[in-house]
């Protein structure tokens, strides 16, 4: 079974009257929620004492909870010295991650920069095979680092791309950001088939039982020529996706990792539909 949270603290969780992370597993909880992403997208500011307190609310009430690692994490940058502090981040974040007792890492791999996308790639993949061993060295062999498939064209990550980057290391998973490869691939996600196609696609290249753990982020997302442009709410009747075949197929596969939703503002309220959604599917 799949477990469904919101990336953060929403509009509503504030309204509610609560003001700190600490208090979220209890709300989630009563929200019918079991999952929850902290982000560390820009740096990494969370306290080990706080980390403490939050995991034994997570723990408490039985919320799955994974981080987010910075975003400007670049494993395709030109410099040697820029890629150690990406190396230096997603190990930060793991030591985070094993304080807050969760056990996956999602990661945005690279951007291709003034690089062709074949040297971008080819570069990442080097510097992904590097981490994999840093992580293994510094004793995060169990952790989970789920890399993202992104939305934008000037950055690393269709799935394709991000499939080829799990073969490195059986702990890289994917991360399949749907409303992402909605709006890089202009739309293209209107039904079963589609979604059929790229878990069939996981399975054929990193197997069953990976494909079936895989982390999934949805939200709706608006979307130009050149990919994402803002996160919107499941309101939203223009740009899509839709989560209903989505939901088919994960029940369909058995997929039993993590959906959090990414909605603009209300993440854990439209994190609820989802998970009412996919639990109407028989």
């Amino acid at each position: 079974m799949l477990k469904f949270g919101p990336a953060g603290n929403c509009i509503t969780f504030y309204e509610s009257g609560y003001k700190h992370t600490y208090e979220a597993p209890k709300w989630l909880s009563e929200q019918g929620l079991d999952a929850y992403e902290y982000s560390f997208g820009k740096g990494i500011k969370l306290t080990d004492d706080t980390a403490r307190k939050i995991a034994e609310e997570m723990k408490k009430y039985n919320i799955e909870v994974s981080i987010h690692a910075p975003y400007y994490i670049n494993f395709a940058t030109p410099t040697d010295e820029m890629a150690e502090k990406s190396y230096g981040y997603v190990l930060d974040s793991l030591k985070k991650l094993r304080i807050l007792g969760g056990n996956r890492l999602v990661v945005h791999p690279a951007s291709q920069g003034k690089m062709t996308r074949e040297e971008a790639v080819s570069l990442a993949k080097e510097r992904l095979t590097i981490l994999k061993d840093k992580i293994i060295e510094a004793g995060f062999g169990d952790m989970y680092i789920c890399l993202e498939t992104m939305g934008k064209s000037a950055q690393i990550g269709t799935y394709e791309e991000i499939l080829d980057f799990c073969t490195i290391y059986d702990k890289y998973i994917p991360t399949f950001d749907f409303g992402h490869i909605n709006a890089l691939t202009q739309g293209t996600l209107k039904g079963y088939d589609d979604y059929k196609k790229i878990i069939e696609r996981s399975i054929d290249v990193i197997g069953l039982e990976r494909t079936r753990l895989a982390h999934i982020h949805f939200s709706k997302i608006e979307y130009s020529a050149k990919g994402e442009v803002k996160h919107l709410t499941l309101e939203d009747t223009v740009y899509g996706p839709e989560f209903e075949p989505l939901a088919q197929v994960a029940k369909e596969y058995g997929l039993c990792g993590v959906v959090i939703s990414e909605s603009k503002e209300y993440m854990a309220r439209d994190a609820k539909i989802l998970k009412d959604i996919y639990q109407s599917i028989k």
